[in-house]
């Protein structure tokens, strides 16, 4: 039997780990949370593309 798991649910598992870890703050394991979306490619992938896009753009300041 195969187990799959969505990329979505596993990139948010992974957030948690690393939040309790100490190891990236929470913006960060936010940005990993919403990318999982994107690889997904779930209904919401569009959405957070546009928004990863836009807070990359104010970051580098373009």
């Amino acid at each position: 039997m195969i187990v799959s798991l969505s990329v979505t649910v596993v990139f948010a598992i992974l957030s948690a780990v690393l939040i309790r870890g100490r190891r990236v703050s929470l913006p960060t394991a936010a940005v990993l949370w919403l990318s999982g979306f994107t690889l997904a490619s779930t209904g919401m992938a569009d959405p957070v593309n546009n928004f990863l896009t836009a807070l990359t753009r104010i970051v580098s300041g373009h």
